[in-house]
């Protein structure tokens, strides 16, 4: 074997199977893409940079706010469990007053109603006792009236004095014993 044969074959063809023009196309190519990068990055980094930048502040700013929001809303809600807290007192007051209220006047009615019915018992027991004493005088009347009647008629059959003085005796006997009420 000849080793400088071997070596000459392998120093005359290009490496990889390309020859000078391949790899002076695919260098030209690959200084064309890297140039190509930096003109697209320096000309599209600053705006996507700062397009993401502007779309991080925005997002930022929305938590921001979505954290304010949430903060009013808890401070909403712990206003208005006062609020109903207060309404709910105001309430029992309200109603504490109008019970209180209410067993006032209704006492104060039936206070009434037992002083009406008080006045009414003591009138209708004084008009009880003018009746009473009334018929008692009428009663009277009535029985001198009767006995009037009755000596008179007595008087007419008898018209001797002596029976004429003891029917009037007696008459008068019997109407002191009956017992009048004072």
């Amino acid at each position: 074997m000849d080793f400088g044969l071997v070596i000459s074959s392998v120093s005359d063809s290009p490496p990889f199977g390309m020859d000078a023009n391949t790899v002076i196309s695919a260098g030209a190519n690959l200084l064309n893409v890297c140039i190509l990068a930096a003109i697209l990055a320096y000309m599209l980094y600053r705006p996507v940079r700062d397009f993401l930048r502007k779309r991080a502040e925005k997002i930022q700013g929305q938590f921001a706010k979505a954290e304010g929001d949430m903060a009013k809303a808890t401070e909403l809600k712990l206003e208005y469990e006062q609020k109903m807290e207060e309404i709910t007192r105001e309430r029992d007051e309200i109603l504490s007053e109008a019970r209180k209220l209410a067993t006032e006047t209704s006492n104060r009615v039936i206070s009434d109603a037992k002083k009406e019915a008080d006045a009414l018992k003591a009138r209708t027991a004084a008009n009880i006792e003018m009746e009473w004493e009334r018929a008692e005088t009428e009663m009277r009347t009535v029985i001198i009236d009767v006995s009037a009647v009755m000596a008179e008629k007595f008087v007419k059959l008898s018209m001797n004095k002596e029976a004429h003085d003891k029917l009037f005796t007696e008459t008068m006997a019997d109407l002191e014993s009956m017992k009048w009420r004072n």
